[in-house]
């Protein structure tokens, strides 16, 4: 996108005689991230979004209820004496008071406070990271687990096995672009553990497992820490919706314990580290094992073969479908991120005695 175009877009959001410049940051996989550059000195930076209306039907309801979560936060955070402004996200409002503007194209963009200094850590090395983000994940549930209220379920069946297996099957029927015959394997795979995923989440329909405030993308990535390697706050927080505590629990176990990036190539790089499960479970229950019940805590650990397995489905399938998803840097993208996933999935599978004994270790 050009310049000028980006600066008038900034430009509804702070006065645009003040934008200095605005720079694309980072490769997203839904959205388009660009931050501005201020002329005036001191003043704040803004984290500029282009949101990807084909994934998020309804923007407007999506950033009311980041809105309504992140005013929920800051009160929480005052009373903490801690600071709102680098410890939650902070919306900004464009020209005419609402949390997004609509371009020409019907596009929509959003602003928020880019908050600095800080750390963006793509895979997690040493044990006290894992830590240290357990503990902000299970501080964002803890924090929020007195939320009054209701959400709008803006992506509807997000981690529902039972909608991914309707859009699965739907895939492998029409198989659009004649990929579904060289992955034959790979769509065993999904297959043969069908059962299992639609057993954990019966209980989850049943209400054994609730329904909590919940992040719902808790990859490491999405977690701003300090220069020293303490969480400051969670972002990307599109998809907060109400849904089981233990899908961030899985999701960030899937980024977390990863001894390489989620597309790694080289499959002898992957791996499930026990340590790092360790020591995010132990950060993590450390903040939510209070408000957890008996059967959240049980299934902490198939959480993360769960979210695993959930990921090398979608993977697959928007290779099958013809990558329709996620964005893409070659043909393969996909098939190399699902079989990279799923190399991860079986070493949870095989791991998977010894992180319910771990678990159990930090259950009060």
């Amino acid at each position: 996108m050009k310049e000028d175009k980006l600066t008038q877009i900034a430009g509804q959001f702070i006065d645009i005689e003040q934008v200095d410049r605005v720079s694309p940051l980072g490769e997203g996989f839904i959205n388009d991230t660009f931050l501005i550059y201020p002329k005036a000195e001191g003043q704040s930076k803004l984290l500029l979004q282009r949101k990807n209306k084909n994934i998020f039907i309804n923007i407007p309801a999506m950033m009311e209820n980041i809105n309504l979560v992140t005013k929920h936060l800051k009160t929480k955070i005052k009373a903490q004496g801690g600071d709102p402004e680098r410890e939650v996200l902070t919306l900004v409002t464009a020209k005419d008071g609402k949390f997004y503007y609509m371009d020409e194209a019907d596009d929509y963009w959003t602003a928020c406070l880019f908050i600095e200094p800080h750390q963006v850590i793509e895979t997690v090395d040493n044990s006290s990271i894992a830590y240290s983000g357990g503990k902000g994940v299970g501080r964002f549930q803890a924090m929020l687990a007195d939320f009054e209220g209701e959400l709008t379920d803006i992506l509807p069946g997000f981690h529902d096995i039972k909608f991914r297996f309707d859009q699965w099957d739907k895939v492998l029927a029409e198989d659009r672009v004649g990929r579904k015959a060289e992955v034959l394997e790979e769509i065993e795979w999904i297959e043969s553990r069908r059962a299992e995923m639609l057993d954990y989440w019966k209980l989850v329909e049943e209400g054994q497992i609730p329904r909590r405030i919940t992040h719902n993308d808790t990859k490491i990535s999405n977690i701003l820490f300090d220069l020293e390697g303490d969480v400051l706050c969670m972002i990307d927080l599109d998809t907060v919706s109400q849904s089981p505590a233990s899908n961030d629990f899985g999701d960030a176990i899937r980024s977390y314990s990863n001894t390489a990036v989620e597309d790694e190539p080289d499959l002898s790089k992957v791996s499930m580290n026990l340590e790092r499960y360790r020591e995010f479970t132990r950060g993590y229950l450390e903040e939510a094992g209070s408000f957890l019940n008996e059967k959240e805590l049980e299934y902490l650990p198939f959480s993360a073969k769960y979210i695993t397995y959930e990921q090398v489905l979608r993977f697959l399938m928007d290779y099958i479908d013809g990558d329709r998803y996620y964005k893409t840097k070659s043909e393969d993208h996909n098939l190399v991120r699902t079989r990279s996933q799923y190399k991860l999935l079986q070493s949870m599978e095989e791991q998977y005695a010894e992180m319910q004994q771990l678990t159990k270790e930090f259950v009060s």
